[in-house]
């Protein structure tokens, strides 16, 4: 841990997917809930800002990672990513699990209103999920997918773009934190990451 806590880019990182996010929590005029709701947001929240970036965890970002050792930084993208997915595939139950504690409808009665809502926030937020499971799955089990590792690594690319995406309109749209701020560095950031990716593909081919 102490080679990446010496990395300049990790401590960035760190401020940038963590700090900001909480700092635009702390400072944001939100309607206050109970203690549960505003720990599971939380945590969603910063399981998204990690996802985010791992565009930034890749091969694509060597220039800036020359400190670090390329076996060190896919070990810190795998790490964060499958604990990251393991949250975030859980947010369905995050939004249902504080009912169980309060009196109303019963939280599986809530869970399925939500997911037959299909309004485009619930519907980009189902399509986002979906994706990402694919994403942690194919990931996990790469050794055992009857393609190369360049076709994995051009799937696995193409796979996370389209989640991201899809993610982050979900969180613009529905996001009860998106505020203008956070949106607004959301998109920035979920940009960067794609274009960054998309550079990367675009050099190795025009080298070819």
């Amino acid at each position: 841990m102490g080679t990446y806590i010496k990395n300049r880019f990790f401590r960035h990182s760190l401020l940038v997917f963590t700090g900001i996010p909480l700092l635009i929590w702390v400072t944001g005029n939100f309607q206050e809930r109970s203690l549960l709701k505003e720990s599971l947001c939380i945590i969603t929240i910063l399981a998204f800002w990690q996802m985010m970036g791992q565009f930034f965890w890749t091969r694509s970002s060597r220039t800036v990672l020359t400190n670090l050792k390329m076996s060190r930084v896919v070990n810190y993208h795998k790490f964060i990513g499958y604990i990251c997915i393991t949250i975030l595939s859980l947010h369905p139950l995050y939004l249902v699990i504080p009912r169980c504690f309060e009196a109303g409808v019963a939280p599986v009665d809530a869970f399925f209103t939500i997911i037959t809502t299909l309004n485009q926030g619930v519907v980009t937020g189902i399509i986002a999920w979906c994706l990402m499971l694919v994403l942690g799955i194919t990931s996990f089990l790469r050794d055992k997918l009857p393609m190369t590792y360049k076709t994995w690594r051009l799937f696995h690319g193409i796979l996370a773009m389209l989640f991201i995406s899809t993610a982050v309109w979900h969180t613009i749209d529905l996001g009860r934190h998106a505020n203008l701020s956070m949106s607004i560095l959301i998109s920035m950031l979920t940009a960067g990451g794609i274009l960054l990716l998309l550079k990367t593909y675009t050099f190795k081919k025009s080298k070819k």
